[in-house]
């Protein structure tokens, strides 16, 4: 693999297990020192083992999106172990609330709505807060931010969730904006369904069948594919692209909504 983040030193949050899990193993073997960072601590010392183990430059640290001194922490913590930031990677949020007490917007629950916009959409902006002058100090830099194809369009549920995404879409376009002039780019991934390993049993069910048949790809997502669009954006490769949100879903959005069934209808399938 070209070693296209050599130098580089990076943080992905969420980074324990899944989607954040397969970007930090990416970025590291793209070259970068990647911080580790999860609430699951044990996880992310877990993954970071894996890492160092292959050569890399790895270091697993705890943070809570909630807590903005614990996201600062993160922040120094990088910069005193490997010398600066690069990249990082807001990947981690609140999706436990999401799938289970977050529904339509009459009897959304205020308590669920909160907590999500303070782990998604705060932390992203505490965390991005926190970056930005580490990042000046370098020359530039690069910020991913995770969103979601929920937050660029409608659905039954989960709202709370997706309106922090969107929100994320938003606040990607602020930095970018006021921070381009000093070499620090930032844009968004919305990813489609991913498997994950939590996502796996339900992916395998109806749930998945259905979602499939709305993408254009003939499989559904892997966090190989989410990391693959992290690493591209935080490389050199991306200099002239900022301020952009890219979905990463298979052309989940890419069709007509009667697209799935216009398929049904046509002979052989």
């Amino acid at each position: 693999m070209t070693k296209r983040l050599q130098g580089k030193v990076a943080i992905v949050t969420g980074a324990a297990s899944g989607i954040g899990a397969g970007t930090a193993t990416r970025l590291a073997d793209e070259g970068a020192a990647v911080v580790v960072a999860d609430i699951n601590l044990p996880g992310a010392e877990e993954l970071v083992a894996r890492i160092i183990a292959t050569g890399a430059a790895a270091a697993a640290v705890r943070v809570d999106l909630g807590d903005e001194q614990s996201i600062n922490d993160m922040v120094s913590f990088t910069v005193g172990r490997f010398g600066g930031l690069d990249i990082l990677d807001n990947n981690a949020a609140d999706t436990r609330l999401s799938a289970t007490r977050d529904g339509g917007v009459e009897h959304t629950d205020t308590q669920v709505w909160d907590t999500l916009m303070r782990i998604n959409l705060r932390g992203t902006m505490l965390a991005c807060k926190a970056a930005i002058p580490r990042m000046r100090a370098r020359g530039g830099g690069s910020i991913i931010n995770m969103s979601s194809g929920s937050g660029l369009t409608g659905a039954l549920a989960p709202t709370a969730y997706g309106v922090s995404k969107a929100g994320i879409i938003t606040l990607t376009q602020y930095v970018a904006t006021q921070h381009g002039k000093e070499g620090i780019r930032c844009n968004a991934i919305a990813p489609g369904l991913i498997v994950t390993e939590a996502a796996s049993s339900y992916a395998a069910g109806p749930f998945g069948e259905m979602m499939l048949r709305h993408h254009l790809t003939p499989r559904l997502g892997t966090p190989g594919d989410i990391a693959a669009a992290v690493a591209f954006l935080a490389s050199d490769e991306a200099s002239f692209i900022t301020g952009q949100v890219i979905s990463v879903d298979g052309g989940l959005l890419a069709h007509a909504p009667y697209h799935a069934d216009m398929m049904k209808m046509k002979p052989g399938h």
